[in-house]
Order: C-alpha cells, then sequence, then structure tokens
C-alpha cells in the first residue's frame, strides 16, 4: 500500500530516466470515462492511433500496439520473425543489451554477443559500456558469416543504462556492406520520441519501443514498427507465438482494432501525447532534449566528474550518466539525494551498478526543473564528501541563458 501519511511537501522530483514524468495534460486524458473497445468510437480512436504512432517511428509501414511493457515487445520482436535455435548477434552496449541478449538465450534462440573490446580504466573489470555499437565489428562479423547462418543483428539505439545512443544508420550500411540478408532489430524503448529515430530511412525490420520515456506515458504499452522484410519473414517463422502474433494484430488494427483487450486509458493518453509531440514538431522536441543534455553534462563537467559515455559523437539527448569517484557508493549517494531533497535519480545497472548514477533529461521536464535536479545533486555530492572542482548549477545557468530555447523570444 501506498504511504502518503508522511510525503515531503512540494512535488517529488523524478529525473530517473524512465518513467518520466507525466504531464498534467496526459493524466486528465488518461482519467476520462473507459468506453467499449469493440464500438465504434474506440474503432476511430485506434485508427487514428495507429496512423499517428508511424508519424513518430518516421514509417510508412505497420506499428503493432501491446498492452504490455517494453520487454513485451522484446519478446515480439524475436518470436515473430525467428525460429528455434536461429542464431542472432546481439551487441552489447550496456545492460539493456545484455538483458536482451539474455531473453532471446531463454527463448531458445542461438546467442552471439559481441560487445566493445579494450579495458576501460574507470571499470577495469567490467566490459566497455562508454561507447555505442561499434559498426565496423558488425560488419567484420557478418561478412565472416559467409553460409548467412545469423538470422538477425539486435541492437539498442539509446542505451538507458550508460546514456550512449548509437548510430543505427551506420549499422546498416555494415549489414549492407557485409551483403548479409540479416535483420536488424532496433530497440529504441527511452529513444523514440527524444532522440531521432528513423525506421525506414535507416532500414531497420523490427522495433522495439515503450510508452514510459519520449512518449510521456505510464508504464504499460509497448510498439514494434514493423518492414515489409520483417512481415514476410514473419509468415515462416517457428517460433511458439500467440498474445505477441502480429498477423492478427495488423489484420485487426486495420479498422482500429486489437485481438484482445487493449489498455483503453493508456490509448487516450497516448493520443494526447501525440497532439503533443506532433504539434510541437519533432524536430523541435529533438533540439529541445538536446539544449537540455548540453546544460546536464556542463555541469557534469564543472563537477570535474566523468560522463560515462566516453564518446562525445554519441552522448545521449535522452539521460546523462555520472562516474562517481573511487570509493564513493553511488547508490548510497543516490539514497541521500533522496531523503534529504526528495530526488529520485536512476541507479547504475549491471556490471556499473555502485560507479554511476543516471540523470534523466525527459517528459514533463523545463530549464528550471534541471537546475532543481543538478542543485539536488551538488547539494548531495557536497554532503557525501566528493570534492568537486565547480558549480554545476552555475554551468548549466549559464548554458541554459547563453542557449534560449527556440520558442523563448530574446528581446
Amino acid at each position: 500500500m501506498l504511504n502518503l501519511d508522511h510525503h515531503p511537501s512540494g512535488r517529488h522530483f523524478l529525473q530517473i530516466p524512465g518513467p518520466s514524468p507525466v504531464p498534467d495534460r496526459i493524466l486528465r486524458a488518461m482519467s476520462l470515462p473507459t468506453i467499449d473497445h469493440r464500438g465504434p468510437e474506440f474503432g476511430a480512436l485506434g485508427r487514428d492511433l495507429l496512423t499517428r504512432i508511424k508519424q513518430v517511428f518516421k514509417t510508412q509501414h505497420p506499428v503493432v500496439i501491446y498492452p504490455a511493457s517494453g520487454t513485451g515487445a522484446w519478446e515480439a520482436a524475436l518470436a515473430n520473425t525467428l525460429s528455434p535455435g536461429d542464431p542472432v548477434l546481439m551487441v552489447e552496449t550496456g545492460h539493456f543489451a545484455s538483458l536482451w541478449a539474455r531473453m532471446a538465450g531463454k527463448l531458445g534462440l542461438q546467442t552471439e554477443v559481441l560487445a566493445h573490446q579494450g579495458d576501460d580504466p574507470e571499470f577495469p573489470s567490467a566490459p566497455n559500456w562508454r561507447r555505442g555499437v561499434p559498426a565496423d565489428r558488425v560488419e567484420q562479423r557478418l561478412k565472416a558469416d559467409r553460409g548467412h547462418s545469423i538470422k538477425a543483428v539486435c541492437v539498442v539505439h539509446n542505451e538507458t543504462s550508460t546514456g550512449v545512443t548509437s548510430d543505427i544508420a551506420a549499422v546498416r550500411r555494415a549489414i549492407d556492406a557485409a551483403g548479409h540478408p540479416a535483420l536488424l532489430m532496433v530497440d529504441t524503448i527511452s529513444g523514440l520520441a527524444s532522440a531521432d529515430y528513423r525506421h525506414d530511412e535507416w532500414g531497420v525490420d523490427v522495433a522495439v519501443s515503450g510508452s514510459q520515456k519520449g512518449l510521456m506515458l505510464p508504464p504499460g504499452i509497448s510498439f514494434n514498427a514493423l518492414s515489409p522484410k520483417a512481415l514476410a519473414v514473419a509468415r515462416t517463422a517457428k517460433m511458439p507465438r500467440s498474445f505477441w502474433a502480429w498477423d492478427e494484430m495488423v489484420e485487426m488494427g486495420r479498422d482500429g482494432y486489437f485481438p484482445y483487450t487493449p489498455s483503453t486509458n493508456l490509448l487516450y493518453g497516448l493520443s494526447e501525447a501525440l497532439d503533443m509531440l506532433l504539434g510541437e514538431g519533432l524536430d523541435q522536441v529533438f533540439a529541445r532534449h538536446q539544449r537540455w543534455a548540453a546544460g546536464v553534462r556542463a555541469a557534469v563537467q564543472a563537477w570535474g566528474l566523468p560522463i560515462q559515455c566516453a564518446d562525445p559523437a554519441v552522448y545521449s539527448p535522452v539521460l546523462t550518466g555520472v562516474i562517481t569517484p573511487p570509493g564513493v557508493d553511488a547508490d548510497k549517494l543516490r539514497q541521500l539525494i533522496h531523503q534529504r531533497f526528495d530526488l529520485s535519480l536512476g541507479t547504475g545497472l549491471g556490471k556499473v551498478k555502485g560507479r554511476m548514477f543516471r540523470i534523466g533529461h525527459l517528459g514533463d521536464s523545463n530549464d528550471l526543473t534541471l537546475l532543481a535536479t543538478l542543485a539536488g545533486c551538488e547539494m548531495g555530492l557536497q554532503l557525501a564528501g566528493v570534492q568537486l572542482a565547480g558549480s554545476g548549477v552555475q554551468a548549466a545557468m549559464a548554458h541554459f541563458s547563453a542557449h534560449p530555447a527556440p520558442h523563448v523570444r530574446v528581446a
């Protein structure tokens, strides 16, 4: 049971990289009365959503919406396109890439994990989770697969555990340069609607996403965006599937309906989110996130702390990972900040747990939200005894002042 008896005054600062803060207008939309999911009103809603969500994925092809988390859409991507024992190449760039690979193994697929080579001085005993997908190594591996046994290449667009955004177009070029027929599957769960994603232009076969990140919704719905090649492969794939099956979803989706009960009120929220995102314009949305990210990185650099992403070319616009000094437990620091300032930050996951924390800059945020977040981090770091090189809050203030949002009129 949720204990509200001693909740601090004011609004909790939810600055994890998802679930992201939900705008009030989306919460209001979700509070509308539930309608008959077989009636004509729902059909109109479904047709509208299944048309407009294509604009966010930048695709002309079908998008399937599941009443599930992003993990479910991971499974759907694999189950609809592959057969038991199929080899798949899973590129490990962080914790979520490794979880997707683990799922593939549990489903009976033959997983081969490709990870960055070379030690990182910050994490000498862990794989290098500070860089994006090495497209050149993907190309080399596929060229070596002369019999084309590898059926899919699975990569993460924006790795939520690290703050690294990979170049998906480069991965497609690598597959094409190798002359390999493998499907390209992309997890854009935290990337969609925050970082530029182009399903058709980048030649992605299956995209996976979820509601609780850039779409600004609570958790509970997820997506597969499909290519014609993926739909064709699905007709002969032998993995067992029922709930996740695309065929019924695509067929019934033409009329705006689902083969089973959908998350009706979350779909109301999705409609409102699409109004907001498409009304603002996706290019403006992406620029807004890039600007926020640059301000947060300016703060981290002013503190003198390393950013988890070691390659500035692939800095994430969605979140920034901050590496704590040796001997400083990042989770204890997060706990201190939460207790003192009612601010939630993302934990380090998997092999970097305890060595880094994550600041989300997405969802229902603005400059002042992020400045308050950085103030909470700065105070927490000082209380934990971390010697800072300078004030990150001042650095972020200077950045936001010098780089006004595009919609702001400067006198």
